[in-house]
């Protein structure tokens, strides 16, 4: 079944208002029809079981269902069907139900940019695996740089990416994919969080490694730092440190950044799941 999500405030009085590109997709591309149910998350904990009640034309939106001076932001459909009408879809909502997807902890993926499309994937896995949020951190090694511009269009993509994931995994959640920062930004950031793990290929000790792991509690703020192609500097391993991390081992073998994320978010997600 085909799910979405939307605000809490669109879901009122048994019913759910959503406007914007999801519209084109259930109508236009799904070709969703009245009557066809299909599934909406309101990120607040609760998955409602929907069925489709009918379109709107943007003329025939009112203040009872939809306040067009709060939804009326720029979507990519508003830029690409200028001279169009927009469309909304009310959906009646026949169950509804709490959210039992997500992980009791708060996992924040502070991911050194990698090269090339790596950071795509990396984003897909860790949303399939429950990462909560996920920072791109401009590292010392990091080979890719990108200006203003370049970073505003790779962050749209990367938080399509998460979207698209998160639907896919049925997740209670779209998590957000931040701006990039620099590697002090992200530390900052880091030390507000209860745990922060540093993963590192010149750490040793195994049996701290799991101690720490097993350790994780339910509704901890976690941070991992992963490092991009080349790891970090020596520098950076002792900022982290300084500002609380906890270096760990992913065993004797060197993983290239994206496996680096995805097996320390496989270990936190097999410690925090019931």
């Amino acid at each position: 079944m085909q799910r979405f999500f939307t605000e809490l405030k669109n879901v009122k009085n048994g019913e759910i208002y959503i406007v914007g590109d999801d519209v084109n997709h259930m109508k236009n591309s799904l070709r969703m029809k009245v009557g066809e149910q299909l599934e909406v998350c309101d990120s607040a904990g609760k998955v409602y079981l929907c069925r489709i009640d009918k379109y709107l034309q943007e003329g025939e939106m009112t203040e009872r269902n939809l306040s067009l001076s709060e939804e009326r932001q720029k979507t990519k459909s508003d830029v690409n069907n200028k001279g169009k009408d927009r469309l909304a879809v009310v959906l009646k909502i026949d169950e509804e139900w709490q959210i039992d997807t997500e992980l009791p902890s708060q996992i924040y993926l502070f991911q050194g940019l990698p090269k090339s499309d790596k950071m795509e994937l990396v984003i897909q896995k860790a949303v399939e695996l429950g990462v909560y949020q996920i920072i791109p951190v401009s590292t010392n090694r990091a080979v890719v740089k990108l200006d203003e511009k370049k970073s505003i269009k790779k962050v749209s993509r990367w938080n399509s990416i998460s979207e698209s994931a998160a639907k896919q995994a049925r997740r209670g959640i779209i998590p957000k994919v931040s701006e990039v920062m620099t590697y002090g930004e992200a530390l900052e950031v880091a030390k507000s969080l209860d745990l922060i793990l540093f993963p590192y290929e010149l750490a040793t000790d195994m049996l701290n490694t799991k101690e720490i792991l097993q350790n994780v509690k339910s509704n901890q703020k976690i941070g991992v730092f992963v490092g991009p192609e080349g790891g970090f500097e020596q520098v950076e391993v002792e900022k982290a440190i300084k500002a609380g991390a906890l270096p760990i081992t992913l065993g004797k073998r060197i993983l290239r950044t994206e496996t680096a994320a995805i097996t320390m978010l496989s270990l936190l997600m097999f410690e925090l799941s019931c």
